[in-house]
């Protein structure tokens, strides 16, 4: 048994998520158990920084550095309270903050290969915790011509899939991302994988609910708001003409393209229809839901049996049922829409436990990607190896005390 920390903070940029696990096997034997999970918020001056400058904002060298060190600092912390009352891990998986996300071959680019910044230095988490960390898990990737994600989908593989049934792992973080997962007894089962980024998740809805609350709520609880209004069909129709939803897998995306310049362009379509807040609501939801299965019935080789879905938007009760809904329309069988918490994986934890997964992979030299998914040229190795220096640990304090006296 390895005990490993997973840490994330999505493009939702709530806070970070912190998953205490311990790992036995290696594929088809891998076992997983969650001693400890928990949320970490941002303090809300953090996250306005970071959110501002992933809307493009302009910021300066010294101010990116300062925020790196920030982000990385914040991420220890994590790693700290998560062992409280714990056995002490041995080893940690930190995805960081994406900041930026710009996909290979993307237009107007003069450049054929993607590039993906996630901010919070593994050496820097390796050090105040006395740790030894794993980071920068999408850059091998990306250097192999690949996308960079989603990366989640071979451990998806080897803790989702059944050996009868055809599986969908559906993310509903900021973006949505979906791993198809072929039955085990299929062969050649791992080959036949496929996954991609489907689109906006909770980012435009996070977004509207601070425009329409002067920034006083962050997200809508359950749905509820949403839930309170009618879709606009004729404008969903009309966004779903974006040529993202067009694209073939491989393909990922996010706040660069779904986000703020989205939603304002979403707030002025919206003008000519007189929709109420909970209308609005109601319509980005079905953006969400309608390029989730759209995607499903473009670019998948089968309707699932069941979906599984995971992520802040598996607590959003209007989002799931809308989702089932349009699943089983004019389906011959029904499609059940589940939470992983149903099959024994957190389902708020889930992205933090694959990063930890990944980490562990990555100190055995077990490729992570998979190549059908991402579109790299070869399976690699995902992560940077961060050594603790002569076993020591460097006080969290101290390192905040040295950053605030510059």
């Amino acid at each position: 048994m390895t005990r490993v920390i997973g840490l994330i903070s999505g493009t939702s940029v709530d806070g970070i998520d912190a998953a205490l696990v311990e790992i036995s096997g290696t594929e088809l034997d891998l076992k997983i158990e969650l001693l400890a999970g928990e949320t970490y918020p941002y303090p809300p001056a953090l996250r306005e920084k970071i959110l501002a400058v992933c809307a493009n904002s302009a910021i300066s060298m010294a101010e990116l550095a300062e925020l790196d060190d920030t982000i990385a600092q914040a991420f220890a912390q994590a790693a700290q309270n998560i062992q409280n009352n714990q056995p002490k891990a041995e080893l940690i998986g930190s995805h960081g903050q994406t900041v930026y996300h710009r996909p290979p071959n993307l237009p107007g680019s003069s450049s054929t290969l993607g590039y993906s910044l996630q901010l919070g230095r593994g050496e820097v988490i390796a050090q105040l915790t006395g740790i030894n960390t794993i980071s920068n898990f999408r850059v091998a990737d990306i250097a192999c011509g690949g996308q960079g994600a989603p990366l989640v989908s071979r451990v998806d593989a080897f803790v989702l899939s059944h050996p009868t049934e055809y599986r969908c792992i559906q993310n509903i973080g900021g973006i949505g991302n979906v791993t198809y997962l072929p039955p085990r007894n299929q062969e050649n089962w791992l080959q036949s994988i496929c996954g991609w980024d489907t689109g906006p998740g909770n980012s435009l809805l996070d977004l509207a609910i601070q425009y329409l609350t002067a920034g006083s709520k962050t997200y809508d609880n359950n749905g509820e708001w949403a839930a309170s209004g009618t879709p606009c069909i004729p404008l969903v129709e009309r966004w779903l003409q974006q040529p993202f939803f067009q694209e073939p897998p491989p393909k990922s995306t996010g706040r660069e393209l779904f986000g703020v310049d989205y939603l304002k362009q979403c707030l002025t379509d919206i003008k000519e229809y007189e929709l109420t807040s909970g209308d609005l609501l109601a319509t980005l939801t079905e953006l969400t839901v309608a390029s989730i299965v759209e995607s499903y019935r473009n670019f998948l080789p089968k309707m699932p049996d069941k979906v599984l879905i995971c992520g802040g938007g598996s607590r959003n009760l209007y989002l799931k049922k809308r989702l089932e809904i349009k699943l089983n329309l004019n389906s011959e069988t029904k499609i059940p829409v589940l939470t992983t918490d149903e099959v024994g994986l957190s389902a708020d934890y889930k992205e933090a436990i694959a990063f930890a997964v990944l980490a562990y992979w990555r100190n055995q030299q077990i490729p992570g990607n998979l190549t059908q998914v991402t579109g790299a040229q070869k399976e690699v190795n995902l992560g940077n190896i961060h050594l603790v220096t002569n076993g020591l640990r460097v006080s969290i304090e101290s390192c905040k005390s040295r950053s605030e006296q510059s």
